[in-house]
């Protein structure tokens, strides 16, 4: 058959009645619920494959093979690669406390925030449980007893579990953290602000975390994500670590990395929205100046 470009045919009309296809408006694209929940789960097992995995690599290989700096790209990065994954489609949280800093001032849907939330945390943990496996006889190797001289690959302690750092202190550091990323988050993904061209912006939040892992992985080891710390810490306590829920001190501790993020990601969101965003021009103003 003759295409009807080349013959010079017009095409036949659309039968009477009948809606051209061609005139059909584009419905907008939006994700299945389903979806969403899937690509959070990836996004964040990425993530944890990245970050507990260079961590698992520090730790058995010794400085060989890395030291923190490495440590502070490995989670960088693997947090650019879990935006990449997921971004298109649930926006790529990859963290209960920017779920809920979203939810509070950025209008994301209340009803969503506990299912993110648990895909989050599942993800994290089947990552931890893939990294426990594939690092099982370097593990067994440099700690044989599961103790807290590793523990440190899947869970944050305060004083990364050797200096003098209190549960109040890696509290206060948690909420400080995780304030400056979330914060920094609203500016980089704000269209009415200085926001990355093309799609950038993952990679601008992963370098955006290893300055935060560079800058305040002292007191508490920059977990700044509850998904990123309890999931994990949960692994290990089914493979081993007994003492994985309490510090160096004895004391409880795996609420402070869940707490302390979710403080901090209101008071960065509530700092951008109250000091920043107010002062920033309308989309309207943007594109009259355009």
């Amino acid at each position: 058959m003759a295409n009807p470009g080349e013959s010079g045919a017009r095409p036949a009309e659309p039968s009477a009645g009948r809606p051209d296809p061609e005139a059909s408006p584009v419905r907008p694209y939006v994700p299945k619920f389903a979806g969403e929940l899937l690509a959070e789960f990836f996004g964040t097992l990425v993530l944890i494959l990245f970050g507990c995995g260079v961590v698992a690599q520090v730790v058995g290989g010794g400085s060989g093979l890395g030291n923190h700096d490495s440590i502070a790209w490995g989670w960088g990065l693997g947090v650019t690669m879990g935006i990449y994954i997921a971004g298109r489609i649930s926006g790529a949280h990859l963290n209960p406390a920017v779920t809920v800093a979203l939810a509070v001032f950025s209008g994301f849907s209340w009803r969503k925030v506990v299912p993110f939330a648990l895909a989050q945390f599942a993800g994290a943990f089947v990552a931890a449980l893939l990294v426990r496996w594939n690092y099982t006889e370097v593990i067994a190797k440099v700690d044989p007893g599961h103790t807290i001289k590793s523990q440190g690959i899947f869970s944050t302690l305060p004083g990364n579990g050797s200096l003098p750092v209190s549960d109040l202190g890696a509290l206060r550091d948690q909420i400080i953290g995780t304030a400056i990323l979330v914060i920094v988050i609203f500016a980089i993904t704000d269209i009415r602000n200085s926001a990355p061209l093309s799609n950038l912006a993952p990679l601008v939040v992963g370098l955006l975390v290893v300055a935060i892992g560079m800058a305040w992985g002292t007191d508490a080891g920059y977990a700044i994500n509850p998904a990123r710390d309890f999931g994990p810490r949960l692994a290990a306590f089914f493979t081993g670590y007994g003492s994985t829920f309490r510090d160096q001190y004895g004391h409880l501790y795996f609420w402070v990395p869940i707490v302390g993020p979710l403080i901090g990601a209101l008071v960065g969101g509530g700092l951008y929205r109250g000091v920043i965003s107010r002062y920033l021009p309308t989309e309207a103003q943007i594109k009259a100046g355009a």
